[in-house]
């Protein structure tokens, strides 16, 4: 599965878990943890790209910065996001949702 989602994200140049996220909730893995899954996964191949840019001395800093600040404040929101759906037991349907949604909004873009 990995490589296939590979091969097509590299066909295309979309991320990985664009496609690996609804690939395993397809599969009957919980919502949550395909999203856990496939973010561990974003932020390792990340990384990685990003030491090989800092290694070829190829990083905006100013850039990196403000991204870095608007990751932050966005992994805080997402966190207390997160676990105010799962106390009202609303996470799966609003991430199977927000992923139907956001598809067919791409999808639709691209016509």
């Amino acid at each position: 599965m990995g490589l296939a989602v590979g091969f097509i994200s590299g066909m295309f140049g979309i991320g990985g878990g664009f496609l690996m996220t609804p690939l395993l909730i397809f599969l009957g893995i919980s919502p949550a943890v395909a999203v856990a899954s496939v973010t561990g996964h974003i932020a390792a191949s990340s990384m990685s790209g990003a030491i090989s840019y800092w290694q070829r001395r190829a990083i905006d800093l100013a850039l990196a910065f403000m991204l870095l600040a608007g990751g932050i404040i966005g992994t805080a929101f997402g966190v207390w996001l997160f676990t105010t759906l799962r106390a009202i037991g609303q996470l799966d349907v609003t991430i199977g949702v927000s992923y139907v949604v956001l598809l067919g909004i791409v999808g639709a873009l691209m016509v």
